[in-house]
């Protein structure tokens, strides 16, 4: 009990937790009965394409604007519209939805200043924390970031006096992608928007050659974002690895005898 109380973290939680593993370990089969009667098992509803979409069009807006979530919205509407027309599930349409918005709201400079300026966001470090106490951020800005040996960027502690700037970068979110965004000249934000046309391009070449015994492949291209993960090195080595396996689905996809060998 006294280290649980030195590690200081969630401590009457953890105290809670070790008793009930001491009970468990002694009467097993009366700790069963008492939490038998309050165990309820709720399963979440699938949700559909229609209400992935909405709530991904209005993160899009806040993201950028309306016009840009439209562009993602009428995007996925064209792959529903391919899907219905074969008869499949809706897993294309679902995979298409999650990923292209994936892409699209790619975590740049802007999306990050806005993230920690939302209201939401200081409510909840407000709510955490009493008394006298102040926000460090640790970034890499690309433009301002020291690299190691290996020639990645490494982070810095920047002081409260950063949420002065994060307003203002926020209200900048309009430069995104023009002639004035600075952020967006280095070489991960210029492969971050080209990513979003090269995915757009694939699903185009997919739904329109998409039948029944081929909307199993077509998924799992659908799907490749996935493996896109992490920030700066990180993310361009996952990003190295998820090219050649979409090289490689592309591939098989334009042969269809290929297709058919390997059903």
């Amino acid at each position: 009990m006294r280290a649980i109380e030195l590690n200081a973290v969630a401590v009457e939680n953890n105290k809670t937790a070790f008793e009930w593993g001491r009970q468990a370990a002694v009467r097993p089969d009366e700790l069963q009965k008492r939490v038998r009667p309050g165990q309820v098992i709720e399963f979440k509803k699938r949700e559909s394409v229609e209400s992935l979409v909405a709530r991904r069009v209005e993160f899009l807006t806040g993201y950028q604007n309306a016009a840009y979530a439209d562009e993602y919205k009428q995007f996925v509407g064209k792959v529903q519209r391919a899907e219905a027309a074969v008869g499949k599930s809706t897993a294309l349409s679902e995979a298409v939805a999650r990923y292209l918005f994936k892409l699209m709201a790619y975590k740049d400079e802007y999306e990050v200043a806005r993230l920690h300026t939302d209201r939401t966001f200081l409510d909840r470090v407000e709510g955490m924390f009493e008394g006298d106490y102040k926000l460090n951020y640790h970034l890499a800005p690309p433009l301002i970031a020291k690299k190691n040996s290996k020639g990645q960027l490494q982070k810095q502690k920047f002081g409260p006096w950063m949420l002065t700037g994060f307003k203002l970068l926020a209200r900048l979110k309009g430069v995104r992608g023009t002639a004035l965004d600075i952020f967006g000249r280095t070489e991960e934000r210029k492969t971050e928007r080209a990513l979003i046309g090269e995915y757009r391009a694939s699903i185009d070449e997919v739904i329109g050659a998409l039948r029944a015994d081929n909307h199993a492949l077509a998924l799992e291209i659908a799907s490749l974002p996935e493996q896109i993960r992490g920030y700066g090195h990180v993310k361009e080595r996952n990003l190295a690895a998820a090219r050649t396996r979409w090289n490689e689905l592309l591939a098989k996809w334009r042969n269809p005898q290929a297709q058919r060998v390997a059903a």
